[in-house]
């Protein structure tokens, strides 16, 4: 067997330049004045800007640890849907994707594109359509980042199960491509954005989708849930027998053609767990890097957030290894599979 590719399915930009952090905070200090706020013309970040972000950051710990594909998408604590209204949201979702697009234009064997959506409490889902089809359309980008609680915190949003998100899975399935689950920053004190509202919207949006028949509705729908999937892998008894108490399918037949998980936990013992409970079909490599956590582990003296070094100690097959690094991922995203195949590889 050759040596897997190894695509990182979770990466954000979180090294902008500067200059897109302070227009953003313009854009908010004039949400009652938008006529007085800044303009997207005057948003000026040069491609030696964006090379230098990348160059210095991800790129070089990409190389450090051997990684060779990034799927790209926006800062996800900057989505912040819960700012402003829908028109907020469209002008911010519009800067940062062609950010990303941008960055996969100028290192296209490193870094390929996933949209955020201008998703927006108490809008119609159906709105961030336009922006998804000319992220896909124009952009190539490969997925969509799909914020279960544009609220930020407070769950204001239906279940993912509610026809109201229909319009959003019938374009993901008409264009192949799969949703990241992912909120953005809570606004609610109660829960701290990485630490808890992350881990919790992936546990309640597996929760959502089990007492669901969503993918009877759509069978080839597929959601990836990030950060190992939250409670679900430690709790994956309790899953299984709430699904049974509800007569629901078993989870392989009721869930599991349709929601993957990654790799973004940041111990081994976690992604032992994650490899043994989880099929490794279900299993795609990612790090989240630069993302939540940063720092050297004073156990192990690695970065937390150097994930492929624990899934290469994790007790599995050179099989299993190479779907999680390359074959899992090519499966849940075809747009990637299909670029990577133009490419010979």
């Amino acid at each position: 067997m050759r040596k897997p590719l190894i695509i990182d399915c979770h990466g954000h930009y979180t090294t902008a330049p500067k200059a897109l952090e302070e227009w953003r905070n313009r854009q908010i200090a004039n949400l009652n004045t938008p006529e007085l706020g800044p303009k997207v013309s005057e948003l000026k970040i040069s491609d030696d800007e964006l090379r230098d972000s990348i160059e210095t950051n991800q790129l070089r710990l990409m190389k450090e640890r051997g990684s060779d594909l990034t799927i790209f998408s926006p800062r996800a604590s900057f989505m912040a849907h819960h700012v402003g209204n829908f028109e907020t949201s469209a002008t911010w979702a519009a800067i940062c994707n062609e950010l990303c697009y941008r960055v996969s234009q100028l290192f296209p064997d490193n870094f390929i594109g996933a949209a955020m959506l201008p998703q927006s409490p108490g809008v119609d889902p159906g709105t961030s359509i336009a922006e998804l089809e000319r992220c896909v359309r124009e952009y190539g980008m490969v997925g969509i980042n799909l914020n279960p609680d544009p609220s930020g915190g407070h769950w204001t949003a239906p279940p993912l199960s509610d026809r109201s998100w229909y319009p959003i899975y019938e374009k993901m399935v008409e264009y192949g491509i799969p949703a990241m689950i992912h909120v953005s920053t809570s606004c609610n004190p109660c829960f701290h954005t990485t630490g808890s509202h992350y881990l919790n919207a992936d546990t309640t949006a597996f929760m959502q989708c089990l007492t669901s028949d969503l993918f009877k509705d759509f069978p080839t729908l597929k959601f990836l849930i990030p950060h190992g999937g939250g409670a679900v892998p430690y709790h994956w008894g309790r899953f299984r027998g709430l699904a049974q108490e509800m007569k629901k399918p078993l989870l392989s037949e009721h869930l599991l053609d349709n929601i993957f998980f990654d790799t973004c936990v940041y111990h081994q013992p976690g992604i032992d767990l994650l490899t043994k409970v989880i099929p490794t079909k279900n299993v795609l490599f990612a790090s989240e890097m630069i993302g939540a956590v940063r720092g050297i582990d004073p156990e192990t003296g690695h970065y937390y957030d150097d994930t492929k070094r624990y899934v290469e100690a994790a007790n599995i097959s050179i099989e299993d290894r190479f779907q999680i690094f390359e074959g899992n991922a090519r499966h849940v995203y075809p747009r990637l599979d299909a670029a990577l195949t133009r490419k010979g590889l």
